[in-house]
C-alpha cells in the first residue's frame, strides 16, 4: 500500500502565533520558557493535522523559531567564533543574537554572560534557492569545528513520540549545509570541512536510531544545481558512510530537475529517494525506471509552492503505473516543504466561493494526498465524490469569465517593439538628471518605508474594517507622512520618501488595486524570522484601473523642496511574491503587470515626481536553478522591468532596489535593466557583493547598503564610513549613493533616527574627503 508524508509544514501557526510570540520575547514581554511552550503547542497542533489527514508519518525537525539552517548551525556546533559566546550563555539567547545581531547597548537576552564590546552584526541572510524564504548563511573558516551541540532536535522527536506519532525526522544534508554557507577567509574551500562534519551527522543518526526513529529525510536540494565534479563525487562518499548507520535514509531533492545528477542519485546507498515531480515532471518516468525496485520512491506530485488545487485525476494517471511496479515502495508527497504556502483555507472569509473552490493551502494539500492514497490503495468508492468535486472545481476555473480580459490581450498584442527602451543612453540621461536635481556627492536616501508603528497599523486595520471613513483615514496617513518627511528633513537626507504608512506590504498594497488579483484574510507565509507576508493570488489578466500611489506621493512632495521619490514595486517582484496563475506562461503575466506599473510611473511623472524607484528585490530568485535556463528567463524578466520604467523623459531618474541575493553572475543582465541608480544589500557581506559590480565596471549609479536594517543594532559613524571608503575603492565615488540595506518598516523610530543620523554624518565626512 502506498504511503503519504510531507517534507515539512508551515511553522508560523494559523494566526501567526509564532511571529507574535517571538516578537514578544524580543521585547522582553515573554520569557524563554513561555516562548518554548508556544513552540511545543504549535508543533503538537501541526503534527495532529498531519495525523488527522491520514499521513503515515509526521515530520519532525522542520520547526524553527527563526530559521531551520540556523537550527542546524547550533545542532552541528558551528556557531561563528566572532560572536564570542560565553560557555554559560543559553542556547536561545545565542540563537537570536546570530539571527539579529547584537546592539551596542545589548538586548535583554544578553544581559549576562556576554563578552561583546561594540556589538555583533547578524549572520548574512539570502534567498532559499528560488523562493521568497530567506535563510541565514553559515560562516566557515579553516578552523571551524563541528560537534553534536544542541539537543533541540532530539527533544522535539521525544515530544512527537510522547504524543503517539510515527516520526520521520527532517535534516538538511551535510553537503547542502556546507554548500549553502560561505568561506569567511580566503585560504581554504568549505568543501574541505566535510571530513570534520560527517562524523557529527553519523552521531545524529545513531542517536535517532537509539530513540526508535526508523526514517530520516535528508534534504539535499543542491542536487538540482550545477555542481562541480568535486561536490558531485562527494555524494557517494557521504552516503556510503551514512549507510552504515541503522536508520533508513530518504534522500530528498526538490525545486529543480536532477538532470546529469539523476543516475548518481539513483545509485546512492539510501533507502529511498524523493523527487519534485512538479518542477521535474519529465524526469519521473526515468527515475522510476532507474531507482532499484526495493527502494522507496517518494513522488512530490502535489505542488508545494503554489496554492491551486491539483488535478487529482491526472495525478492518478501518472502514479498508477508506478504504484503497479512498486507497491508499498511508492510514497506520495508535496513537491517540497509546505513552508511556502499558507496553513489552511479554514479561516478564509474574504474569498468568494468560486475562487476559494480553486485553491488548496497546506491543510488542503494534505487532504489531496490522502485522496490519492485511498485511490491507489483501491478505495475509490470512498473518495469518488472527492474526485468529482476536484474535477468540477478545475472546470469552473478553466471556464470562468473572470480569468480573461480582451483589452489586456489587445494591449499586449499592440505593444511597440521600442516600448522597453528609454529615449537616450544613460550618460545623456545622467547629465540632464544632475542638472535637474543638483545633488551632492554621496547623496543620501532611504529605500522607501519608515517604521510601521502600532498607531499606523491600528488606523489601517480600522479603515479596512469600516470603522474609519476615507477622510479620517487620509488625515491619519497624511499626519504620518508629514512626520516621516519632517524627520528626514531634520536628518538632512538628500532625497526623501513619503514613508509608505498607507502600505501593509510592498506587493499586497499594489495587488489590492490591480485587476486580476485576489486577497486572503489569513494566507500568511514566512519570509524570514518573524517576518510574514500574505501573497496576493493572481487568478486572471492584470490591469490598473486607477492610479495607486500618486496622491500620497504628491502630498509628500508638497511638504518639502527636496526631491521626493515615488515608490513602486516592480513587475517581477510582484510576480515572484504572489501566488501566480498556472494556466499561462509566467512571462505573459509579468508583461501584464509591467504595463500596469508603467501606467503608474507615467502618472507620477506627470504629477511632478522626478525620481521614481521601482523595487525588484526578487529578480534573482526568479532565476531557474539550472544555468542553461537562465537566458530565457532573464530576457523576459529584464524586458518587463524596462517596459515598466521606459515611459518617462530623460531627466526623470529611475531607481531600482535589490536585496539579499548574489548578483555577480547576472551583472550584465542587471546592467541591461538600465536603471539610472540601483541600491543593493551589502552590509552583512561587508561590501563583498559590491566587488562584482566594480569588476564588471557597472556603468550606472549604485547605492550599496551601509547598514543592516534587519538587526536592531545602530551602526557607528566609523563603521559606515569604513564601508563607504571600501565601496569607493571598487566603484567611482561619483557613482555612489548612501542608503540602508532595505526598508525601515520593521524598525522603531529611535533606532531608525540614530542609524540614519550616523549614516548622514558618515556621508558628509566622505563628501568632505573628496574636496
Amino acid at each position: 500500500m502506498s504511503q503519504i508524508h510531507t517534507l515539512g509544514f508551515p511553522r508560523v501557526g494559523l494566526h501567526r502565533e509564532l511571529k507574535f510570540a517571538v516578537e514578544k520575547y524580543w521585547r522582553g514581554e515573554l520569557s524563554a520558557t513561555e516562548l518554548e511552550n508556544v513552540g511545543r503547542v504549535l508543533r503538537a497542533r501541526h503534527w495532529e493535522l498531519q495525523r488527522a489527514a491520514g499521513l503515515d508519518f509526521v515530520s519532525v525537525g522542520d520547526f524553527a523559531f527563526y530559521d531551520h539552517i540556523l537550527n542546524h548551525i547550533q545542532l552541528l556546533g558551528c556557531e561563528p567564533a566572532r560572536f564570542e559566546f560565553a560557555p554559560e550563555q543559553n542556547e536561545l539567547s545565542r540563537y537570536f543574537i546570530m539571527a539579529r545581531g547584537l546592539a551596542n547597548e545589548h538586548e535583554h537576552q544578553c544581559a549576562t554572560a556576554c563578552h561583546h564590546t561594540e556589538g555583533s552584526p547578524a549572520l548574512e541572510m539570502t534567498k532559499w534557492f528560488d523562493t521568497n524564504y530567506h535563510y541565514l548563511v553559515p560562516e566557515f573558516t579553516a578552523s571551524t569545528e563541528f560537534n553534536l551541540s544542541s539537543q533541540r532536535l532530539f527533544e522535539e522527536v521525544q515530544q512527537a513520540q510522547d504524543l503517539g506519532h510515527s516520526v520521520k525526522v527532517v535534516l538538511v544534508g551535510a553537503l547542502s549545509f556546507l554548500y549553502l554557507g560561505k568561506e569567511k577567509t580566503s585560504d581554504f574551500e568549505r568543501h574541505s570541512l566535510l571530513a570534520k562534519l560527517l562524523p557529527v551527522y553519523q552521531a545524529i543518526l545513531q542517536r535517532l536510531h537509539e530513540m526508535g526513529v526508523t526514517w530520516v529525510q535528508i534534504d539535499e536540494p543542491i542536487l538540482g544545481l550545477d555542481l562541480s565534479e568535486e561536490w558531485k563525487a562527494s555524494f557517494q562518499e557521504v552516503y556510503t558512510q551514512l549507510a552504515t548507520l541503522p536508520v533508513k535514509i530518504l534522500l530528498a531533492s526538490y525545486f529543480s530537475p536532477l538532470e546529469e545528477n539523476l543516475n548518481l542519485v539513483c545509485g546512492l546507498p539510501v533507502a529511498g529517494l524523493h523527487i519534485d515531480a512538479v518542477r521535474a515532471k519529465l524526469e519521473l518516468t526515468q527515475v522510476a525506471a532507474c531507482l532499484p525496485a526495493d527502494k522507496v520512491l517518494s513522488v512530490g506530485i502535489i505542488d508545494g509552492r503554489n496554492i491551486w488545487r491539483s488535478d487529482l485525476t491526472a495525478a492518478l494517471e501518472t502514479l498508477r503505473p508506478i504504484a503497479a511496479q512498486r507497491g508499498e515502495n511508492l510514497w506520495i508527497a508535496p513537491s517540497c516543504s509546505l513552508l511556502h504556502v499558507p496553513i489552511s483555507l479554514e479561516t478564509e472569509t474574504l474569498l468568494d466561493a468560486e475562487l476559494k473552490s480553486w485553491l488548496a493551502f497546506a491543510g488542503e494539500k494534505l487532504v489531496e494526498l490522502n485522496i490519492l492514497k485511498q485511490a491507489l490503495n483501491g478505495k475509490t468508492g470512498l473518495i469518488a465524490e472527492a474526485l468529482a468535486d476536484n474535477q468540477q472545481a478545475l472546470a469552473s476555473r478553466r471556464n470562468s469569465q473572470r480569468v480573461s480580459n480582451p483589452e489586456v490581450a489587445q494591449r499586449l498584442n499592440d505593444l511597440p517593439s521600442e516600448a522597453d527602451r528609454r529615449h537616450s543612453p544613460f550618460p545623456e540621461r545622467r547629465a540632464k538628471q544632475q542638472a535637474r536635481f543638483q545633488l551632492p556627492a554621496f547623496p543620501t536616501t532611504t529605500i522607501g518605508s519608515f517604521p510601521q508603528t502600532a498607531e499606523i497599523r491600528s488606523a489601517r486595520a480600522a479603515f479596512k474594517r469600516g470603522e474609519l471613513d476615507n477622510a479620517t483615514y487620509q488625515q491619519r496617513m497624511h499626519a504620518e507622512i508629514a512626520h516621516a518627511v519632517e524627520q528626514q528633513e531634520t536628518l538632512d537626507l538628500d532625497v526623501l520618501v513619503h514613508g509608505e504608512a498607507e502600505r501593509n506590504d510592498m506587493v499586497e498594497y499594489f495587488g489590492e488595486q490591480l485587476a486580476g488579483f485576489a486577497f486572503t484574510k489569513n494566507g500568511w507565509v514566512q519570509s524570514y524570522g518573524s517576518r510574514c507576508v500574505k501573497p496576493p493570488v493572481i487568478y486572471g489578466d492584470v490591469s490598473r484601473p486607477a492610479p495607486m500611489t500618486v496622491d500620497w506621493t504628491v502630498y509628500a512632495q508638497s511638504l518639502t523642496s527636496k526631491p521626493m521619490k515615488g515608490m513602486l514595486t516592480g513587475p517581477i517582484t510582484i510576480l515572484q511574491w504572489s501566488f501566480v496563475r498556472d494556466d499561462q506562461p509566467r512571462a505573459k503575466t509579468a508583461l501584464q503587470i509591467a504595463l500596469a506599473i508603467r501606467d503608474e510611473v507615467v502618472d507620477l511623472e506627470k504629477a511632478g515626481i522626478g525620481i521614481i524607484q521601482i523595487d525588484e528585490p526578487a529578480i534573482r530568485e526568479g532565476l531557474p536553478l539550472r544555468k542553461n535556463r537562465w537566458k530565457i528567463y532573464l530576457a523576459w524578466a529584464t524586458r518587463a522591468f524596462r517596459i515598466s520604467a521606459s515611459g518617462v523623459a530623460d531627466d526623470t531618474q529611475i531607481h531600482t532596489h535589490m536585496c539579499y541575493s548574489e548578483f555577480n553572475d547576472i551583472l550584465a543582465d542587471i546592467a541591461a535593466m538600465d536603471a539610472d541608480a540601483i541600491t543593493i544589500e551589502t552590509s552583512r557581506s561587508d561590501m563583498e557583493l559590491l566587488r562584482g559590480f566594480g569588476e564588471f565596471n557597472y556603468p550606472n549609479e549604485i547605492g550599496p547598503g551601509v547598514y543592516d536594517i534587519h538587526s536592531p543594532r545602530v551602526p557607528t559613524v566609523n563603521e559606515i564610513l569604513r564601508l563607504l571608503e571600501k565601496a569607493a575603492t571598487v566603484i567611482p565615488a561619483q557613482n555612489l549613493w548612501v542608503n540602508p540595506d532595505c526598508g525601515l518598516k520593521t524598525r522603531g523610530w529611535k533606532e531608525t533616527n540614530e542609524a540614519l543620523e550616523n549614516m548622514v554624518t558618515a556621508a558628509k565626512l566622505a563628501r568632505a574627503a573628496l574636496v
